[in-house]
């Protein structure tokens, strides 16, 4: 009997399981920010993630790197991916940027990938591919039309918002490149604690590191952790090492229309019609930027 495996189903389904799952990411920052300072949520989540991460990789036995090198690599990947992606994301937010701006920066990824990835991994960009990153990004632009504004813009939250887009950018394509051999629980376990590392100077000379705690700050806290940097975090390992960089890095086009879908439901935010065609705009997007090559 012809069927599909539940492995194939699995890996078939992870790319919408993984845009669910980081696009809720920003709705849990929403919840939590007015009671901890971004470096020091960000700091508090890692912690956590770490402790459930080492032991699970303890109690499931799984292999660590065998090379000083490999240790490198992971770390590297990691400080971008989760140190420099999340606290420029969360320091530019806090610091009253707009999310809408926030938004069409890090938007930027997908393109900005495919031209790294071009040079860093040899992979080619076809034309198709490109139209669909550049019809990703108009959509996204769409999305958060209503949502820019200049208002609260400053120089620092674009220099932070800068610093997120090209952390993504280059976590990704490091990782794909360097990091072949990641263990998803102890490669995890090496790149929140390399993350928390390079924050926790920062934390302390910048912040109060004060915690006010909540019911829910402390629900946005376990989202965080175990949703996003257990489930996401894992899910974003398992595309990077099998896909390519550039289709990987189109699904983050799908991230600001599917916030803003959670956004209303959640939130109660209006949804107006230019937002709305503008998903129907990315969603053609990754559409096109993901689909295989014709062979």
């Amino acid at each position: 009997m012809n069927g599909t495996s539940p492995s194939k189903l699995w890996l078939s389904g992870a790319p919408a399981l993984f845009v669910l799952l980081w696009s809720s990411g920003f709705i849990g920052a929403k919840l939590g920010l007015p009671y901890a300072e971004p470096l020091t949520f960000l700091l508090l989540r890692f912690s956590c993630a770490i402790t459930l991460l080492l032991a699970a990789a303890l109690i499931l036995r799984r292999p660590w790197p065998h090379r000083p090198i490999l240790w490198f690599h992971i770390a590297v990947a990691g400080s971008l991916l989760h140190g420099g992606y999340l606290s420029g994301v969360f320091v530019a937010i806090h610091m009253g940027m707009p999310a809408g701006i926030v938004a069409v920066i890090v938007g930027i990824q997908p393109l900005l990938t495919a031209f790294v990835s071009a040079s860093m991994l040899g992979e080619r960009v076809s034309p198709r591919q490109w139209s669909g990153l550049v019809l990703g990004f108009a959509g996204v632009v769409l999305v958060v039309y209503d949502k820019i504004g200049l208002s609260g813009a400053s120089g620092a939250g674009l220099a932070f918002s800068t610093l997120a887009l090209i952390s993504i950018t280059m976590g990704t394509v490091y990782q794909k490149r360097y990091c072949a051999e990641l263990d998803l629980w102890s490669g995890s376990v090496i790149q929140f604690v390399a993350a928390g590392l390079i924050l926790l100077p920062f934390a302390l000379v910048f912040e109060t590191m004060k915690i006010h705690w909540s019911g829910e700050f402390l629900f946005a806290l376990a989202w965080l952790i175990l949703v996003l940097s257990l489930g996401a975090i894992s899910l974003l390992h398992l595309l990077i090492r099998r896909g390519a960089a550039t289709r990987l890095s189109a699904l983050f086009y799908l991230t600001p229309p599917t916030t803003a879908l959670l956004a209303f439901l959640v939130f109660g935010e209006a949804l107006s019609i230019i937002a709305i065609a503008g998903m129907a705009v990315a969603a053609a997007g990754v559409a096109l930027a993901v689909r295989p090559a014709a062979r």
